[in-house]
């Protein structure tokens, strides 16, 4: 495998390790909706300012979110829209395997009705 492709690989794979925090996802779905400053995420999170600046610091370092200033307020956003769209792709699968799963059990809890 040429070094490229290997090292391609090593990014895709830190993206993921970013996305495998559900606060870190649950901060990207409020700011879908739009630019949010850290007070509003603070308080539709209900989580403290320091443990969501963490948060969106990682977000920031993958480029994940984009920052800019407002005054005294640092207003968040989508750094790019295209991760939104990964995300629901990832929960449509999610959905899939719910279904699946829900099915299967429908048919053994048919069966030990029998």
């Amino acid at each position: 495998m040429d070094i490229a492709k290997r090292r391609m690989f090593e990014l895709h794979a830190e993206i993921c390790k970013t996305l495998s925090n559900p606060k870190r996802l649950e901060i990207l779905d409020h700011l879908r909706e739009g630019e949010k400053s850290v007070e509003e995420l603070t308080q539709l999170m209900g989580m403290s300012k320091s443990n969501l600046s963490q948060h969106l610091s990682i977000l920031r370092q993958k480029r994940l979110v984009k920052t800019r200033r407002d005054g005294l307020n640092i207003i968040y956003s989508i750094g790019n829209p295209k991760i939104l769209n990964a995300c629901d792709i990832l929960k449509e699968v999610l959905l899939g395997n719910l279904t699946q799963n829900q099915d299967l059990l429908s048919i053994l809890q048919d069966e030990d009705d029998e």
